[in-house]
């Protein structure tokens, strides 16, 4: 039975349109094996839409597969149009392990569960799986089966778009998997299980290009000989399709080639999140990266789709940015073709929830995950009861972290502070030990975990390069009513743009200034939906690294504001239904702290526990400045000057 007269059985590929976004269709899921069932919730159709789900163990290695049954911490794959036991592996030329029970797995309408059976696969107690899911969308992925007939052919699917990579693999028997890249000659093919060069054999793909409703075949038995069983995985390439537009690309299949120190700059329009890459020109691995088990600068989580090795981790391939990614130590003067998959969420958010945790906790003196109820980007952790430095980290510089109080250079995290692999969590940040900053046995911390999603908040990386006036670009999507950036490997001030002081002024986060007039800092210009600018020094200066965090007014999420102060009882109406969780106040007229509260510690009708992000102070616990409204925040008529001074200008960050 063909993959079109399945899918009239099972219901047709979802097809994206407007109003669909890379997190409807792709995931990548970290989990723990618990021996016994366990459910992987990511929000995946994969029963009504179809599609594919790859696991791989990643702290134990696999053994070479010797015959028709995979062996345990392989990669496993699984689609819906053959059954659930049927799992192929990428390492191994062998046809699918279709003998045991073992290899059980339940595809879902938001995810996949792996059960009873397939404890000692997919589920092993103790063992660490990453698993990546790809649903069936025009425009993105689609999935065909077929029976060979050994003479030339097409093969019909449903990608809606002309295919940017083909990957097929015989299911019945043994046989090579067979690539097709857009980027080679419609003669040429790699092997996906083998570390060998691209070939050259007009059989596999009858030396015939794609289109949008077919791919061609020959007769070689990897891909087509009478009586055997064949399934194709395709990837789509910058066809559009998501978005609120419809029309944001989520996958490219493209090519790049080194400079003669082995560095590379791949500009896609948009940020990954998954990358898979091979040099057809020479032998060598199918190098497979994502930003949840590690992408970022310095400190690369990795495994090969060729081999059944463990995870590694600890090399630097390069970092992702805004607009695509870079690659380094790859091989000089290299041809690498890639499949790339854009970061999410695409959707603006309208749940804070999804998009912001808070967490009072005391410390443990032992490895913990801190959690806030979704996916964290960013942490701010703060020792509420000691005068220490906080720790202000994002996914994007690894282990790396800053204090918001202080000028200092970013300091590389040891283990007390944070884990080796801090974000391979699928809610929270892994901390340390004994660290006084993070999780000192017995101290009281408050922790901030933000996740970048359009409209709310988005953070970059960049370097700068020393002239006034350029643009850094980043994926807000809206003009940015805050900035918060600072130099990682300089000695410079916390600079800070707000939209009511416009691009002629900025303010230090570590100090208590009022507003400083100057083009140095923002080039007189404020920021669009997709670009801000930058001076020179401590936003730009050349070769430094710098991160900036980028957060916007968001209908019922989050709110960038300004009042006059009145001296008196103030409600600040933030749109919000329930109150704001986060409150952020800062003086623009004249000297004044950053005062930070927030509901975990306490916003209510009498003392509300705050603390300042310019000071590595204590919180004060004895005042009452602010107080709970529904629609916001209400400031209180016993608040200071440096909160409500009748006359004064201030700005507010409001998270609900």
């Amino acid at each position: 039975m063909d993959s079109t007269t399945l899918r009239l059985m099972q219901g047709a590929a979802g097809a994206a349109s407007a109003g669909t976004y890379v997190e409807d269709v792709f995931s990548t899921w970290l989990y723990t094996g618990n021996g016994s069932t366990q459910t992987i919730t990511n929000g995946i159709d994969l029963v009504g839409k179809g599609g594919l789900v790859w696991i791989k163990s990643r702290n134990i290695a696999g053994s070479a597969q010797v015959n028709s049954q995979i062996p345990q911490y392989n990669h496993f794959l699984f689609d819906t149009l053959r059954t659930n036991q049927n799992a192929l592996n990428t390492a191994s030329n062998f046809g699918q392990d279709s003998t045991w029970g073992a290899l059980y797995l339940n595809f879902l309408s938001t995810g996949f569960n792996v059960g009873n059976a397939s404890n000692i696969y997919t589920n092993e107690s103790a063992t660490t799986y990453a698993s990546w899911t790809f649903r069936e969308a025009e425009k993105f992925f689609d999935v065909c089966t077929w029976t060979g007939s050994g003479a030339n052919r097409t093969i019909s699917h449903n990608l809606g778009s002309v295919p940017g990579c083909i990957i097929v693999k015989r299911t019945d028997t043994t046989g090579d998997w067979q690539v097709y890249h857009r980027s080679l000659a419609n003669t040429e093919y790699m092997v996906l299980n083998s570390t060998a060069a691209k070939a050259t054999g007009a059989t596999r793909w009858n030396s015939t290009t794609p289109t949008s409703t077919v791919f061609s075949l020959g007769t070689d038995a990897t891909v087509n000989a009478s009586g055997g069983t064949y399934v194709a995985y395709l990837f789509a390439h910058d066809a559009g399709g998501f978005g609120d537009s419809g029309n944001d690309s989520v996958v490219s299949c493209g090519t790049f080639t080194t400079d003669g120190s082995g560095t590379a700059t791949v500009t896609l329009g948009w940020e990954p999140q998954w990358l898979l890459i091979k040099s057809p020109s020479i032998a060598g691995n199918w190098l497979l990266i994502d930003n949840m088990r590690g992408w970022s600068a310095g400190n690369d989580a990795f495994s090969f789709a060729n081999t059944s090795g463990a995870e590694a981790t600890g090399s630097d391939f390069g970092e992702c940015n805004s607009t695509g990614f870079s690659m380094k130590s790859i091989g000089a003067n290299l041809s690498v073709v890639y499949i790339a998959i854009r970061r999410g969420p695409m959707k603006t958010p309208t749940d804070a929830t999804k998009v912001f945790g808070l967490n009072a906790r005391t410390g443990t003196g032992a490895d913990a995950t801190v959690t806030g109820g979704q996916l964290a980007d960013s942490v701010l952790i703060k020792n509420r009861g000691a005068a220490v430095g906080d720790l202000f980290a994002a996914r994007l510089t690894g282990t790396g972290y800053l204090e918001t109080s202080s000028t200092a250079t970013e300091v590389a995290a040891g283990t007390t502070i944070l884990q080796a692999n801090p974000w391979d969590v699928m809610d929270g940040v892994k901390v340390g030990t004994t660290s006084t900053i993070t999780n000192a046995s017995a101290n009281t911390f408050i922790n901030y975990l933000f996740r970048r999603a359009p409209g709310f908040l988005d953070v970059v990386a960049y370097t700068g390069n020393g002239i006034s006036g350029s643009t850094v670009t980043h994926n807000l999507g809206v003009p940015p009513g805050f900035i918060f950036a600072k130099g990682r490997d300089a000695g410079f001030n916390w600079i800070v743009y707000n939209e009511s002081l416009g691009g002629t002024t900025a303010l230090n986060l570590d100090t208590t200034d009022a507003g400083l007039v100057s083009s140095t800092y923002w080039g007189n210009t404020n920021p669009t939906s997709s670009v801000f600018t930058v001076g020179t020094l401590t936003t730009n200066n050349s070769g430094s690294k710098y991160i900036a965090y980028l957060f916007a007014s968001c209908p019922g999420v989050s709110k960038v504001g300004n009042y006059i102060g009145t001296g008196t009882t103030l409600n600040i109406n933030c749109g919000f239904t329930a109150g704001a969780r986060f409150v952020l106040i800062k003086r623009t007229d004249s000297t004044g702290d950053w005062y930070v509260w927030d509901t975990a510690r306490g916003i209510v009708s009498g003392n509300d526990p705050y603390l300042l992000l310019n000071s590595s102070a204590a919180e004060v616990t004895n005042t009452d400045y602010i107080d709970p409204l529904s629609s916001g925040f209400q400031i209180s008529s016993t608040a200071p000057a440096a909160i409500n001074a009748n006359g004064g200008s201030f700005i507010y960050l409001a998270i609900a």
